[in-house]
């Protein structure tokens, strides 16, 4: 009894373990093939080097770099934080992040335009009873804005590097 359960178990995980054979993740998309000529950050200059960062370690991964497009890399940063709700007694609840950045890519040889862009990301946050617990939710919520800019941008990227 016990060997037919086994079999039966074993089955089932090689038929589901099969099935996942063709995974490819979304974000680490292999047919992006850049490297970064050239950049300009403007703005909020702590929020564009992290989203260039990102861009910069992706393209590094690749390894043929001959067929690999060249490009400029312009990044127009802001963040906005605005109080959503307030108590009867006028003290602050929660607060709304906006990211806006605009990316812009340019072909480094042709000078055309890959991508213009403007990415709007927003995310709100309570305020906590300690002031450093409301300060590392506001840090993590940058960053999730970022990592959702970024995400959104390797879509696009995606779509149009090699049209």
């Amino acid at each position: 009894m016990i060997k037919k359960i086994s079999v039966i178990f074993l089955s089932i995980f090689f038929i589901l373990a099969n099935g996942c054979a063709g995974y490819k993740p979304i974000y680490s998309n292999s047919n992006l093939e850049f490297k970064i000529v050239d950049y300009t950050i403007k703005g909020d200059k702590r929020l564009g080097n992290k989203i260039y960062s990102k861009l910069y370690n992706l393209s590094r991964t690749k390894k043929n770099l001959d067929s690999d497009k060249s490009i400029i890399l312009l990044i127009d940063t802001s963040l906005n934080k605005n109080e959503t709700s307030k108590d009867s007694s006028g003290k602050i609840l929660e607060y709304k992040l906006t990211l806006i950045a605009k990316i812009e890519i340019l072909d480094f040889l042709s000078n055309d335009r890959i991508l213009n862009q403007a990415f709007v990301s927003s995310l709100s946050y309570k305020v906590q009873s300690q002031y450093s617990e409301t300060i590392k939710l506001e840090n993590s919520s940058i960053e999730d804005l970022i990592d959702k800019t970024y995400k959104d941008l390797l879509v696009k990227l995606a779509q149009n590097i090699n049209t």
